[in-house]
């Protein structure tokens, strides 16, 4: 992929909502409702590599791996990008983030797809690692039918 690609097209399980009187979401949801299943909260993920160095300097780059480590650790636990509800978004500069909506939009299609979940923004002072500058944090529900070998 060349980064301008969406991610798979992948139908959610879950029913996302758009709420009359409110601003069209452009880029989120407003809210989504889970399908019964196991729910998977994952731990915030940087732009750690391997090593635990984080890498990248932008934050089009640093959001690129932390996305990417934010699906490792969802798989991981059983889950695909399709089954997140939710996402929260920590960044050292909300200014830079919205700099870099075009390079981010197309980065978090090719992870995510044209899945858009409930999701928020926050600046804060500093992330764990002082090199950090953008943290993503996710809930995903992992339907039922997605494991039907596992008792209900």
């Amino acid at each position: 992929m060349n980064g301008l690609e969406d991610g798979p097209a992948r139908r959610s399980p879950h029913r996302i909502v758009t709420a009359e009187g409110l601003a069209p979401p452009v880029g989120f949801a407003h809210a989504v409702v889970a399908a019964p299943g196991r729910t998977v909260y994952l731990g915030g993920q940087a732009a750690q590599g391997p090593d635990g160095v984080v890498t990248g300097t932008t934050m089009a780059e640093q959001f690129d791996v932390a996305a990417g480590n934010l699906v490792t650790a969802l798989r991981a636990a059983g889950g695909e990008p399709e089954h997140l509800v939710s996402l929260q978004v920590f960044t050292t500069s909300a200014a830079a983030y919205r700099a870099a909506l075009s390079e981010l939009g197309a980065t978090y299609r090719r992870h995510f797809g044209r899945h858009y979940v409930a999701t928020a923004l926050f600046e804060v002072a500093g992330l764990f690692d002082p090199n950090a500058r953008v943290e993503l944090l996710g809930i995903a529900v992992i339907p039922d039918q997605h494991h039907p070998e596992e008792p209900p």
